[in-house]
This record gives C-alpha cells, sequence and structure tokens, in this order.
C-alpha cells in the first residue's frame, strides 16, 4: 500500500471513519482495481450507484461523443434538460411529470421537503426511525434520530416510526397524520440502509390512503431503490404506489455523472414555482445529462429482460449465500439484487466483510451485525460464482 497516499489522505481529507485499504485506479464491469493490479469483484456497485455495471459502452460512448457546452445558465434554455425530464416523467409512476434540477439525492431530497412545505402550508415530517435520506439539515432531520446528538437545531416536528413496517406501524402513522400538521412522510418504498426492510403491502396501502386523506403528501426516496435495484423500474412499483413526489439519484447515471432530480406532480409544482424556490449551480450538468440520458434510454430499451435477469440472479445469490459455511446461521433479506445478510452475533457480519475484501470481494461493512450486496443488474452466474467464492474463502 503506498505509505505516502495513505499520509496525505489523512493530513487533507476529512472522514468520518478510516478508508478501506483499496487504491482504486480503474473500473470495468463488475470489478475495481487496485494500483497494483489487483482486481476486486464488486459487489457493491457505490452502493447502488452502479446499477449497469462500471464503464457501460453506451454511456461510454454519449460521453465520448458529447459536444454540448460546457455549463448551461439555469435560466437559460437546454434541450437535453427537457429531454431527460421528459423521459423521467415517462418511466416514474403515477402522475409525475415536473423535475426539479439537482446534483445528486441529498439535494433531491431537500427540494422535496421544502415543495412539501410550500404546498401544504404545513412543517411537520414523519419518516422511519434509522433511515437515511442525506446530510444536509432538511435530510438528516427527517433520517435518524442518532443525527440529533451532533445536530441540537434540526427541523422540528419530525416524526419517526420503528419498523416492522405493518399495519400497526401504519396505524400510529395515521394517528399522527389526523392532527392535520404534517407536510409529508418521507419513506424508501423498501428501507435499504435498515438491511433491506421490507414492508409489507397493507402497510404502504393504508399510509398511502391515510395520506390522501388528510392532505399530506407522500414523498418516496427512490436515490437508492431507483432504476432497477429492487427487480422494478421502481421500488414504488412493488406497491402500487403513486407519489406526490419522488426523489432520484445514484443509478440515474449509473455513475458516470454527478446528478440527481425531484420529479413532482403537476399540482405541487404550482405550488412550488414561486420566484427563487429553488437553485442549483451545478444540477443537471450538461455532461451528466448526457450520461443519464443514455442510462435511462438503455434501462427502458431492455426494461423486461433486464428486470427478469435481477429477479432471477437475486434468487440464485439468497441460495448461494445460505450454502456458504458461516460460523452462524445467517438471515438474509432481499429484494431482486438489493441483499442484507445478517447474524444474531454482533460484529460477526463486519468481520466478514473485512475479510472478504482481502480477498478480492467488496461488501458493505457499515453494519456490525451484517453486510450488504448491491451488484450490478447485469452481473452473471460466472462473476457471482467468482465473488461468492472469495465470500466462501474469507469464513
Amino acid at each position: 500500500m503506498n505509505k505516502n497516499l495513505i499520509a496525505k489522505d489523512r493530513r487533507y481529507l476529512l472522514r468520518d471513519e478510516r478508508p478501506q485499504l483499496i487504491d482504486v485506479v480503474r473500473s470495468e464491469g463488475d470489478y475495481v482495481y487496485d494500483a497494483k493490479g489487483k482486481k476486486y469483484v464488486d459487489f457493491l456497485m457505490g452502493w447502488c450507484v452502479g446499477n449497469l455495471g462500471w464503464g457501460k459502452k453506451e454511456i461510454r460512448r454519449a460521453i465520448r461523443n458529447f459536444k454540448g457546452p460546457d455549463y448551461v445558465l439555469p435560466s437559460q434554455l437546454y434541450a437535453p434538460w427537457a429531454e431527460l425530464a421528459e423521459l423521467l416523467a415517462q418511466v416514474t409512476p403515477g402522475k409525475l411529470q415536473k423535475s426539479v434540477r439537482a446534483t445528486g439525492g441529498t439535494e433531491a431530497v431537500e427540494i422535496a421537503l421544502q415543495a412539501a412545505m410550500a404546498h401544504t402550508k404545513r412543517q411537520g415530517f414523519i419518516s422511519v426511525e434509522g433511515s437515511y435520506h442525506g446530510h444536509s439539515i432538511g435530510a438528516m432531520s427527517v433520517g435518524a434520530s442518532s443525527f440529533r446528538d451532533w445536530y441540537k437545531n434540526l427541523l422540528p416536528d419530525c416524526y419517526k416510526i420503528k419498523p416492522p413496517l405493518d399495519d400497526v406501524a401504519a396505524e400510529k402513522i395515521t394517528t399522527i397524520l389526523k392532527t392535520r400538521k404534517i407536510a409529508a412522510f418521507i419513506a424508501e418504498p423498501i428501507i435499504m440502509n435498515l438491511g433491506v426492510t421490507i414492508p409489507t403491502q397493507s402497510f404502504w396501502r393504508k399510509v398511502q390512503r391515510a395520506c390522501r386523506q388528510y392532505g399530506t403528501l407522500l414523498i418516496i426516496d427512490e436515490v437508492a431503490t431507483g432504476f432497477g435495484r429492487t427487480g422494478k423500474m421502481f421500488g414504488a412499483d412493488h406497491y402500487g404506489l403513486k407519489p406526490d413526489i419522488m426523489t432520484l439519484g445514484k443509478g440515474i447515471s449509473s455513475g458516470v455523472g454527478a446528478l440527481g432530480a425531484t420529479i413532482m406532480t403537476p399540482t405541487v409544482a404550482k405550488s412550488f414555482s414561486f420566484d427563487f424556490s429553488f437553485y442549483s449551480t451545478y444540477g443537471w450538468h450538461p455532461l451528466n445529462v448526457a450520461a443519464a440520458l443514455a442510462n435511462i434510454r438503455y434501462l427502458k430499451k431492455h426494461e423486461r429482460s433486464l428486470m427478469a435477469h435481477v429477479n432471477v440472479m437475486g434468487e440464485y445469490f439468497e441460495r448461494r449465500l445460505f450454502e456458504i459455511p458461516f460460523q452462524y446461521q445467517p438471515k438474509i433479506r432481499r429484494r431482486g439484487l438489493a441483499i442484507k445478510v445478517s447474524f444474531e452475533q454482533n460484529g460477526y457480519g463486519m468481520e466478514v466483510a473485512k475479510k472478504a475484501a482481502q480477498q478480492g470481494v467488496i461488501v458493505s461493512y457499515w453494519s456490525s451485525n451484517g453486510f450488504s450486496l448491491f451488484p450490478s443488474l447485469t452481473i452473471t452466474k460466472k462473476v457471482a460464482d467468482e465473488g461468492l467464492q472469495r465470500i466462501t474463502a474469507s469464513v
């Protein structure tokens, strides 16, 4: 490992924890490579970012052929902005139509919260305890309550509902909504950072109905679950949800360019159209828009076959993971290619994940009781077996 790089990183980069000692210099397909040429099977894909694998030729071609402007002033016209907004309106569920430009998921969530307050003239929010929606003040306010240990002046009137997300949780949400003080309920359709927590069908049915009944907006955060990760184009599609606002990011460009979006119904958009309602200097940068257009067009063209592949490979991963001789019996939660492996023995999952990295396979290790896998949607059984064999070697 390059000791000079480690020293420079520690001196000049502020991190919340020490980085993995993998000096990444290249990525291709389902692999990343370090400075010494070691190849790692990437079962994380930037945490739901590189959904089509790294270096997808259709996206690279769009970037290579890009001859547009370096930058466009937000107040000016730019045809690809309209093309991307139209494409998002076509692929997202319900009556979502109007997009606001953003640089990524956190900014998309911030826009959604502001739009909800502007439309309802209310200030309160309900979210899922322990969830993650970004690192702005607003996003942390509707994220895990532990953020308030560090930041004492987050948004007030933010209520949290603990999993499991079932009929009992839905009734608790409904009781709060009856006060008519809540601007929006915000949640991922499947809670990714809570170990792929999967709500019941009746939970979402009752929550959506209660939101309509009491004038509360439904914000579905698809930053991580969107663009095929769960076996459907959007996680909301598993439940027939028709949100008022949806937040997008991560897989929207398959990692090639930083880009996010907040898409809302025309009714909500009308309330948010006042002067200077939001401004993003680098939202929908022209080069990144080219990447996003190529990515979404590919997903749309191949949606049926790709989603079928995701579900087949998800089942394959689940079966093969159960065959690994872990020291303790694993519990597996999965939807599509969003997979969480957990153990009752605290610390064991993190130990496995770190040893797996030494064997040359990348999974998440941000949870002490387990690890998550978010492989590319195009992964083959051959590559899956290669990575799973390395996990087996690590135990």
